[in-house]
């Protein structure tokens, strides 16, 4: 009876994996695909391969984490509830990518893993409180800093990169020799492959932190439990992502690259820089990042800050006037004239905020990257109080 609920339960999270790989290759490799960079297969590829580095590295730590410091008796962690804990992470992720929004894992998972300990009264509030603080704090520190990078200095910061992407493909391959060398096209200019090295490079790191902080989401509660080794529950927890950046990921390459708003290979840069450092310091600290929603908020802030800026910095010291902002202003569009995505306006006219900031697209992916939380927490402290299988 054990072995099968084992396998039940590898099952479970081999399909949060799955949805893991789907929810986060869009806020890492998002604008990188936005920008024409890379190709949504390239991008589920390089996924894969950092996910599993930073996993297997720093990864194990986390792990650790979530399945002893949340709550205040690992023993809560049985093979049955570690089964239902997986779940309802899996389910709830799987509704974020259902309607092409990438779900925090961090938060649906610790949501779930919560829920399971509240239910037990085990929960650890002074650790889940600092979680709390910080899942509140740093998207606000994302969201802001891109917003005044994007309002103050990023049309300096273009004209410095001037990175526009050029028509036709960045790379050709040479077959003249035995072995075929990728070149740069007669197209591509140095400045646009350092460009596009940079923010495939970024997006690597990205996937690399997210490897460190959401292998655990996807294996922890099995390893707490004792039923499953570290390592061999690592390997499993990275296929199961890999199958899914290559697969339900598209749909979330989508909304971050493309819908949320219109990303040149400066933008990706910026938002991806931000967003990456913020991951970072949180995983340094021992914070199970939430990284979706803090690259949701790079890309929002950045757009919002384009969408209205009134003068440079560099305008403002030389005490040149800028144009007159009205609403009317910042939503009309000139009939007949093609605007350009963020930081390549002419400079003699101010983008319409519809251009760069579509307010829709980011009501939809704000409101489900918090119900989706909410639904795993509510449906686990739900299933584990008063549903009698699970004996807590």
């Amino acid at each position: 009876m054990v072995s099968v609920l084992l396998l039940v339960g590898i099952l479970v999270a081999v399909f949060v994996g799955y949805n893991i790989g789907g929810a986060t290759t869009g806020p890492a490799f998002g604008p990188a695909v936005g920008a024409d960079a890379i190709s949504k297969t390239t991008a589920g590829v390089l996924m894969t391969v950092f996910f599993f580095v930073g996993a297997w590295t720093i990864g194990r730590r986390v792990v650790e984490t979530l399945g002893g410091d949340l709550v205040y008796d690992p023993g809560v962690f049985t093979l049955e509830a570690s089964v239902g804990v997986l779940f309802f992470i899996g389910v709830a992720l799987f509704i974020g990518n259902f309607f092409g929004v990438p779900a925090s894992t961090s938060m649906t998972a610790v949501g779930s893993i919560a829920g399971l300990a509240l239910a037990a009264g085990e929960l650890n509030w002074v650790v889940m409180g600092q979680i709390a603080i910080w899942w509140i704090v740093s998207p606000f520190i994302g969201f802001w800093v891109s917003l005044i990078i994007g309002r103050y200095f990023y049309s300096s910061l273009n004209r410095t990169l001037a990175m526009e992407r050029s028509v036709g493909p960045l790379v050709r391959i040479d077959r003249s020799g035995r072995v075929p060398i990728p070149t740069p096209s007669d197209t591509t200019n140095r400045r646009e492959l350092g460009g596009v090295a940079m923010v495939i490079v970024i997006g690597c790191l990205m996937a690399f932190s997210s490897g460190t902080s959401n292998i655990a989401n996807a294996i922890a509660p099995l390893v707490g439990s004792g039923e499953l080794e570290m390592n061999p529950a690592i390997v499993i927890g990275c296929v199961a992502v890999g199958i899914g950046t290559v697969t339900i990921a598209r749909r979330t390459l989508e909304t971050m690259g493309n819908e949320l708003t219109e990303l040149p290979l400066t933008a990706a840069i910026v938002t991806a820089t931000v967003s990456a450092s913020l991951v970072i310091f949180l995983s340094a600290i021992g914070i199970p990042a939430s990284f979706v929603i803090i690259a949701t908020m790079c890309i929002i802030g950045l757009g919002w800050g384009r969408a209205t800026r009134p003068v440079t910095v560099s305008e403002a010291v030389r005490g040149e006037e800028s144009p007159p902002v009205s609403v009317g202003a910042l939503t009309a569009d000139r009939e007949g004239e093609e605007l350009p995505p963020i930081g390549e306006e002419e400079p003699e006219r101010i983008p319409s905020a519809a251009d760069l900031f579509d307010p829709a697209t980011t009501a939809r992916v704000v409101l489900m990257q918090n119900v989706v939380p909410m639904i795993a927490t509510v449906g686990a402290y739900a299933t584990f109080r008063f549903v009698p299988l699970f004996g807590l």
